[in-house]
């Protein structure tokens, strides 16, 4: 018997730091949720992890997994422990505040690799189990870069149209399944992309706002779902100085 969906495990990507964290801490908070954390390094993981269990989440697992690797997603294993997969938070990404003539190949590749290609591949990797369950939620955190043109972030805007147009066909292909499909498109939020960077976090989106948004995503019954959800700061874009 598929194990209900408030009780299913959530994969979250990029949990290592900024929006990912805070999303885990909050499942762990709010949620009865088994969590799955995925991210690049170990030891930020495992500080993750402590923090979801004595925030008071039963279950929460680490796996080292780098979403560039083709060949780590595919032989990715998860642990014995969950029985059921029932949701899916495409959070990792990265950002690089450059124009598109300044740009280098290998850095617009990065950005591709890591901010389209690894949710398209994670998602490949995951979907078969999220259709054996009763329900299925799938989140992609994608950007309002993603919805227009940047003339000072060109090759992150690319990727994240990129992501966009996937999530969509995504929505429409599953439309007759269990799982629903979401995309986030996000304004300028407070995370580790803008460490070092002369802006104050107060004008920024709370990542918080946006952990509570995919909880309550989460829990529309399965007769609705939230397409697309854009989120800006109250005070609009900032600048970098």
């Amino acid at each position: 018997m598929n194990r209900p969906f408030n009780s299913s495990a959530i994969v979250i990507t990029g949990a290592s730091r900024g929006i990912g964290r805070q999303i885990a801490l909050r499942f762990s908070e709010r949620t009865e949720h088994a969590l799955l954390l995925l991210g690049r390094d170990q030891e930020a993981l495992d500080n993750v992890r402590n923090e979801c269990l004595q925030k008071g989440c039963d279950l929460a697992e680490t796996v080292v997994c780098d979403l560039t690797n083709p060949a780590e997603i595919e032989n990715l294993t998860v642990p014995d422990k969950f029985t059921g997969i029932g949701g899916l938070i495409n959070n990792a990404g990265n950002f690089i505040i450059k124009t598109l003539q300044e740009t280098t190949p290998q850095e617009f590749l990065n950005l591709w690799e890591l901010n389209a290609r690894g949710p398209f591949l994670i998602t490949q990797k995951f979907l078969p189990f999220m259709k054996q369950q009763e329900r299925g939620v799938i989140v992609n955190i994608s950007s309002l870069s993603g919805l227009k043109g940047q003339s000072h972030s060109g090759a992150y805007s690319s990727s994240k149209h990129a992501l966009l147009g996937f999530t969509r066909s995504l929505r429409l292909e599953l439309m007759k399944t269990n799982i629903a499909v979401t995309a986030i498109n996000l304004g300028q939020t407070m995370s580790t992309s803008w460490e070092g960077v002369d802006v104050d976090p107060n004008d920024l989106i709370d990542p918080v706002d946006v952990a509570d948004l995919i909880i309550t995503i989460t829990q529309f019954s399965p007769r609705t779902v939230a397409e697309e959800i854009n989120l800006r700061p109250q005070k609009g874009d900032r600048s970098p100085d």
